[in-house]
């Protein structure tokens, strides 16, 4: 809910968040300037990233490109900091009076502000304007929060940003130490570990506009906030609404209410039962309608006018009692039935939860689930706790053009028994744990692709995580700026999962800005990274046709925990025609036991020596417990030579725990 805050209150929350460092910049340059649009995908020249990822409709624009009266911020990749959570690692900062202006690459009808605002002294977010004017003339007045931004602390994180430690007994990066184990305890300022600082809004304007007219973000002068910080700009230009398909049933004729002032739940209801009974499509018109809980679907299909124009738009809502799987509350989400649901399609229209808090066991998700043979595509999911969190046993699921966007945890998880499924061209932005993942919890995924999808800035995890499974495969994606505990792409055997058993592929993917810090280890990840922690790896892995651009640390990292790393190894992974364009350590991080082999794999810009070898840390005189294997091809590297030179075969130790990181230039065409 909107709090009111008193400007004394808004300098504290200010004076707090420079004490941390998130507001540092320098003032950016030629605002006066009126240069043609730079137009990226994650940051980077599209051409750097052509036929990868997914292809959207609209034109993203990084705010730090155009003309401003503000302030850049960054780049910078350190956790809990604006600028890392920022696409392209950096963002405008703008104090009242200020703006930032962006030329339309083409005709555009709407936008997509990307931005932050500071939260509330006590938490829970503030409410503050933000003026849109083209060629000079106002076009619209949006009204910004964040009431759905700024988390704190220890897992599953608090809205409170005074609240001490969580979990007083554990391990604590910031001073190396177990609280609950010392004397006395350690003080921890507060907030501790701020994040989860940004969020969007769309914005439909009052006409088409041109290519070439500017449009301006402005920081009111009179705004509440004492700073909004903008990211980006998407622009786009969207189709009028569709219309109702022969036969399909109007939501309207059973009580829906597209104001959204009453509740429309019972009247999908009782559209969908009519569906079913004769066989047709429901149709849902333009309009916002209001829905609190669960719509049960089976064998019925559910089209919207289009994502922009048809909203389904809830409130979180506190159980009298706790249900049997333990959620706490219920929200607006499509969920498959008890049992398991099949034969349904979800398309063209908008989900928004009202999530602000991370509750694993509550089911507030946008669709939830069991859904079979089924189809969901073209939705636009936001403010929910997962976007889409399907439980199997279930099968034949197409997921496939839908932005899901600001949401506390996942974006897609496969949970559960998930089979001969794809999630293809999907567009994921600012989830606070995986961006895709496949858990095979109790029972494996299998035969599954996650193909042709963009993740941009999990502030968590990773942006695609394979957790076990059978014959999946991971293609052709763009992942950029994973921040902390994670990065990239990741293949795991950790959270229960059933063993990795016939083939993993990861295939034509390109990273941007990973292989980061991980914060518990205090060392640097690859932008693919696959952790043996509860079992080995030893499934037929394949890395083929990979680019790893502008990696904080290391572009490829095998590992294990220190604790298992006798028991435990990674065996026989293959690399082939894989593309490295900047390091800031090492090609490859091995810490375990087992082996690789490597061909085709061309390096540039490496920071530190190519392989940082440690195996399994025993260090015994026959060399490194793991090997590796030259199959030709394996080119370039850096200052320190060659990255797969011939004295690092097969086994030569070359561990250095935490070597220099030296930063790369920026990615460039190969």
């Amino acid at each position: 809910m909107t709090r009111s805050i008193t400007a004394a209150a808004l300098a504290a929350a200010t004076s707090c968040a420079l004490a941390l460092g998130l507001l540092l910049g320098a003032p950016a340059a030629g605002a006066d300037a009126a240069p043609g649009p730079v137009v990226t995908r994650a940051g980077l020249d599209p051409a750097l990233v052509a036929g990868r990822g997914a292809e959207v409709p609209f034109a993203e624009q990084e705010a730090e490109n155009a003309p401003t009266t503000g302030t850049v911020i960054g780049p910078d990749r350190t956790a809990y900091t604006l600028p890392s959570e920022a696409s392209g690692r950096a963002a405008v900062r703008l104090e009242p009076g200020q703006y930032v202006e962006f030329t339309l690459p083409s005709a555009a009808n709407a936008l997509t502000v990307r931005y932050s605002l500071p939260d509330a002294p006590d938490g829970g977010g503030i409410t503050a304007p933000l003026d849109v004017s083209v060629n000079g003339r106002g076009a619209a007045r949006m009204t910004l929060t964040s009431q759905y931004s700024w988390l704190y602390n220890q897992y599953p994180f608090t809205n409170d940003p005074g609240a001490g430690l969580l979990h007083p007994d554990w391990w604590i990066t910031e001073c190396q130490c177990v609280p609950a184990a010392t004397e006395p305890p350690p003080v921890i300022d507060t907030p501790f570990r701020p994040f989860h600082f940004y969020d969007e809004q769309r914005r439909l304007l009052d006409r088409t506009y041109r290519a070439g007219d500017r449009v301006r973000l402005t920081m009111p002068a009179s705004s509440n906030a004492s700073w909004t910080v903008i990211d980006l700009l998407d622009t786009e230009r969207v189709a009028p609404p569709r219309t109702r398909p022969p036969g399909a049933v109007d939501v309207l004729r059973f009580g829906a209410d597209p104001t959204g002032r009453r509740d429309s739940a019972g009247a999908l209801d009782r559209a969908i039962a009519q569906a079913r009974r004769t066989g047709h499509p429901v149709f849902v018109p333009p309009g916002t309608y209001r829905v609190d809980r669960h719509i049960v679907v089976d064998d019925v299909t559910i089209e919207g006018a289009g994502s922009w124009h048809t909203v389904f738009k809830g409130r979180e809502v506190t159980l009298d009692e706790p249900a049997p799987d333990g959620s706490l509350h219920t929200g607006v989400g499509f969920y498959g039935r008890d049992g398991g649901s099949s034969h349904v399609r979800l398309s063209d229209f908008a989900i928004e939860g009202d999530v602000r808090e991370r509750i694993d066991t509550d089911q507030v998700n946008g669709v939830g689930g069991a859904m079979s043979d089924s189809v969901i595509e073209g939705l636009y999911i936001h403010h929910t706790k997962v976007g889409l969190w399907f439980d199997g046993p279930m099968s034949n699921v197409r997921v496939a053009d839908n932005v899901i966007a600001d949401q506390i945890a996942d974006a897609l998880n496969f949970h559960t028994g998930v089979t001969d499924s794809t999630v293809s061209g999907n567009f994921v932005r600012n989830t606070g744990d995986d961006g895709l993942a496949m858990w095979s919890d109790k029972t494996a995924d299998a035969r599954n692709t996650i193909t042709r999808n963009t993740v941009q800035s999990p502030v968590l995890a990773n942006g695609i995580a394979v957790y076990g499974g059978t014959d999946n495969t991971v293609s052709a994606n763009l992942v950029a700026d994973p921040v902390r505990e994670g990065s990239a792409l990741h293949a795991g055997t950790r959270f229960g999962a059933e063993p990795f058993t016939g083939r993993l592929r990861f295939r034509d993917n390109t990273t941007v800005r990973a292989g980061g810090e991980e914060l518990n280890w205090r060392i640097g990840t690859g932008a693919l990274w696959i952790y043996a922690l509860e079992r080995s790896i030893d499934a037929d892995v394949l890395v083929e046709g990979d680019h790893y651009l502008d990696n904080t640390y290391n572009a490829i990292m095998l590992v294990s925990e220190f604790g298992v790393k006798d028991l435990y190894s990674i065996d026989g992974v293959r690399f082939k025609d894989v593309r490295v364009d900047g390091t800031g350590t090492s090609v490859l991080s091995a810490r375990t036991k087992g082996s690789a082999s490597f061909e085709n794999v061309d390096a540039r810009h490496v920071g530190a020596v190519g392989v940082n070898n440690c195996g399994a840390f025993n260090f015994p005189a026959t060399g490194s417990e793991f090997a590796l294997t030259d199959l030709g091809g394996n080119d370039g590297g850096g200052t320190a030579g060659a990255w797969l030179a011939p004295w690092l075969l097969p086994n030569t130790i070359t561990c250095d725990d935490r070597p220099p990181v030296v930063q790369p230039p920026a990615p460039a065409p190969w």
